[in-house]
């Protein structure tokens, strides 16, 4: 489906006459769309409800993104600095190691936030956060929202 969706922008791309990356992002939702419109009631490809993960997981990490790169700025440009670090270890217990990887990765492009290390076994991933007033409840937001995400996107 990925491969038609492809060939269905680079179409797109031909019949308006430019080759842009506008156009052909254009011609991908398109394609998107006229793909999910024309297969059949109740045998959606797997293809779609990945799409959807993969675009709310962009979207909350560019939230989060977001609301930590204020932080940190006003942290900066204020003369009362806020910041309460800590290292936390969150669990990875089940994580695949590309799971893992993206955790990590997506972690350490967030302000604020740094994977440290992975423990020998694979089950603990340790972070440094420049932020947290409750260490469990840092944690938990980690492992289940970031986590939770992860997971459900990689499976």
């Amino acid at each position: 489906m990925f491969l038609l969706n492809l060939i269905l922008a680079i179409v797109w791309a031909v019949v308006i006459g430019e080759f842009s990356i506008a156009n052909l992002l254009a011609g991908f939702v398109i394609g998107y769309f006229a793909l999910w419109v024309a297969s059949p009631k109740g045998t959606k490809s797997v293809y779609f409800s990945k799409a959807r993960q993969l675009t709310n997981f962009v979207l909350f990490f560019l939230w989060e993104l977001l609301i930590a790169s204020i932080r940190v700025a006003v942290d900066i440009v204020t003369p009362r600095h806020r910041m309460k670090p800590a290292i936390l270890a969150i669990s990875t217990t089940g994580y695949t190691s590309n799971e893992l990887a993206l955790l990590a990765n997506t972690i350490t492009l967030t302000p604020g936030s740094l994977s440290v290390d992975v423990a020998p076994d694979g089950n603990t991933l340790f972070v440094h956060v420049m932020y947290s007033d409750d260490i469990e409840q840092t944690r938990r937001e980690i492992e289940q929202a970031l986590g939770g995400r992860v997971k459900e996107l990689l499976q």
